[in-house]
């Protein structure tokens, strides 16, 4: 990954998906009630934190996928490297029907694809205009998200979070940091995804990958 003109070597000890993070309970207890709606249990806590292997990053532009019951989802991702924190762009890819009884299995089945353009960020995360970055998704050419950070807690509030319901998660690790409403309200089981994060002066981030059932 590169930040500017900087390679990184980043081998992370902990990838940790973040789920349930937006700002407004109201909303997020409404999500949690829509998804309990269709047979996905409710989350032990809110932010729920997933410990996943390390080893499911991947940059590819094409990754397998267990099933056609598969989607993905724009989310900003904090990379701790070195002390140092980065952002990226990348997708919690998951199996829906697993899911609906295993959350955690449901996201340890699928790559996590992760674009390999990051942009470093201030040692105090309270500096960085968090509520200006715009993030977008599209599946197979059709809108699936649009939005604001402004809607998810912080990098600082995630952290804090984690370090609290994780302790021993303080070396290097990637961290998904959550995501939009989408727009139909309903998953969409496509092929192709298009991730795309802008920052306040105009820095773009993005990622482009497509799925194929590794069953098939």
């Amino acid at each position: 990954m590169s930040a500017t003109a900087e390679t990184l070597d980043i081998r992370p000890a902990r990838l940790i998906v973040a789920g349930y993070t937006g700002r407004d309970q109201d909303a997020v207890a409404a999500h949690i009630a829509e998804l309990a709606a269709i047979g996905v249990p409710p989350p032990a806590t809110v932010p729920a934190f997933y410990d996943l292997d390390p080893a499911l990053l991947t940059p590819d532009a094409a990754v397998g996928v267990p099933s056609p019951d598969t989607s993905g989802e724009v989310e900003p991702v904090i990379i701790r490297h070195g002390g140092r924190h980065f952002l990226g762009v990348g997708s919690d890819h998951t199996d829906r029907e697993l899911e609906k009884t295993d959350i955690a299995g449901s996201k340890a089945a699928c790559p996590k694809p992760l674009g390999t353009t990051v942009v470093e960020l201030p040692a105090d995360l309270a500096e960085f205009d968090w509520d200006a970055v715009q993030v977008s998704s599209d599946v197979d050419g059709a809108p699936y998200q649009r939005g604001s950070l402004a809607a998810l807690r912080t990098p600082a509030g995630v952290l804090a979070r984690l370090a609290a319901a994780l302790p021993d998660t303080d070396g290097d690790l990637v961290m998904f940091g959550g995501t939009l409403p989408l727009l139909a309200g309903r998953f969409v089981f496509g092929r192709a995804w298009n991730l795309r994060l802008e920052l306040a002066d105009g820095t773009v981030l993005g990622h482009a990958y497509e799925t194929k059932n590794r069953n098939n």
